[in-house]
């Protein structure tokens, strides 16, 4: 069992970059697939990357190409690297984890994983 706990978030200009990080407490982190999610106001959660125990990853076609998620796993941490920031991009960013049967499949399915962040608020102006 591991807990998320996001860091990271905050305010940035248009075209800027941040960095989200979701460390995650307990045993065998690295056995864990994890994903991150986002949710603007008035929106529901939408997947926006994932990456898998052994390091495949996948995203949402609205972010590819300018998020990248990878993982730390002797830190026990997940990061998600955004650059080229949009204001559309303004939202909740959910750090998410749990172990899969099919280990080498991209999960970015929000009711898959069970084990879930409080959340970090990333806001983008314009």
């Amino acid at each position: 069992q591991v807990q998320p706990v996001e860091s990271g978030g905050g305010l940035v200009e248009a075209g800027g970059s941040l960095r989200l990080s979701c460390a995650a407490s307990g045993r065998s982190f690295s056995s864990y697939a994890m994903g991150w999610f986002r949710q603007a106001p008035g929106k529901e959660r939408e997947f926006v990357a994932a990456i898998t125990w052994s390091g495949n990853t996948g995203y949402a076609d609205s972010v590819r190409g300018r998020l990248t998620i990878s993982r730390d796993d002797a830190k026990n941490t997940g990061y998600l690297e955004m650059n080229s920031l949009k204001p559309e991009d303004t939202a909740v960013y959910y750090c998410a984890a749990d172990r899969f049967r099919r280990r080498a499949v991209v999960v970015g399915t929000l009711g898959a994983y069970g084990y879930w962040g409080q959340g970090t608020q990333v806001t983008v102006s314009s």
